[in-house]
């Protein structure tokens, strides 16, 4: 009996061993799939380069055509209307440098809003007797400011510290907007009913309407080119003569300035020395005016009258 147990033992362990009777050792379980890799980003959209020979319809009464120089796209402030009535209807476009419309109604329920400028990301706008702030990137509404006893609000201009500087026309006065407290930078005659600004380093560059103004905005006197220092305020003139019923003013490479004369729709530029020769005519109703003189004098011009916004290559025409 023992050795039929000895036996069998011995059978059965070789039946195992040809019978791979040994476990294999466990395989390790299978990872998941890694998951692909996200999309990178689609680059931001450049604007479009500045162009000459377009023309943009449907644009209501349009006074001032601004560069965001930030951003890259134009901004223009239309009326709609009269330029004195609270209506509501006013509203500005945001336009590509090459004439496409990127949003007709970027930012509406103003009242007759007139001069543009830019600080900080914030599109500022003159609006009869407010001036609002609206944020560039979002096109939403950042400030609100009143302007107690302003008449109409004109042109607009920002310094480098962020003072917003606003003409009322019809009462003789220049606001100063800084950190949101209102105060007067300058009032009088002598401001000759002041409607185009821009700031030149420490200057503050103002475009005259002229005196006495008529019911038809028309006045016996145009007015000068002239500055105020930014620090004692004084006034020295730039044209030694009257030049126009002056709507826009901007600066140009030659060191000049490149101003609009809204009545007569004369397009003027201004030396250093405060010669001044006309370089076109266009119809009356030229406004505040925006000079893309590095990008080849290229003139983008409202027609406020004819209710268009053009772009013209001026660069032979200037001296």
């Amino acid at each position: 009996m023992y050795m039929y147990r000895f036996l069998m033992t011995i059978i059965l362990s070789a039946v195992l061993t040809s019978c791979g009777g040994s476990p294999e050792p466990a395989q390790p379980a299978a990872q998941p799939a890694a998951p692909p890799p996200a999309p990178s980003p689609a680059p931001a959209s450049q604007p479009p380069a500045a162009k000459a020979g377009w023309t943009v319809t449907d644009m209501r009464t349009p006074e001032s055509v601004y560069l965001d120089e930030a951003s890259g796209y134009l901004f223009v402030s239309q009326i709609d209307g009269a330029p004195d009535q609270k209506d509501k209807k006013g509203r500005i476009s945001k336009l590509g440098l090459d004439g496409t419309v990127v949003a007709a109604d970027w930012f509406t329920a103003l009242q007759a809003p007139k001069g543009l400028r830019s600080f900080g990301g914030t599109l500022w706008v003159a609006d009869i007797d407010e001036v609002v702030g609206i944020d560039i990137a979002t096109a939403k509404e950042t400030a609100r400011i009143k302007i107690d006893g302003a008449k109409f609000l004109n042109d607009l201009a920002t310094g480098a510290d962020g003072t917003v500087y606003v003409s009322d026309m019809m009462d003789n006065k220049i606001i100063a907007i800084k950190d949101g407290k209102v105060s007067v930078f300058a009032e009088g005659e002598q401001l000759e009913h002041p409607n185009g600004l821009f700031v030149d380093g420490e200057r503050l560059i103002v475009g005259g309407w002229g005196t006495p103004i008529a019911a038809d905005f028309s006045t016996k006197t145009p007015g000068h080119l002239f500055m105020l220092d930014l620090k004692t305020r004084q006034k020295t003139l730039i044209t030694k003569q009257p030049l126009g019923n002056i709507d826009g003013v901007e600066q140009e490479a030659r060191g000049g300035y490149l101003v609009t004369d809204y009545l007569a729709g004369k397009l003027i530029q201004v030396g250093q020395d405060g010669s001044s020769r006309v370089v076109r005519t266009f119809k009356p109703g030229l406004a505040d005016h925006t000079f893309l003189y590095a990008q080849g004098d290229i003139l983008i011009a409202p027609h406020m009258n004819e209710n268009t916004v053009a772009a013209y290559d001026i660069g032979a025409d200037m001296k």
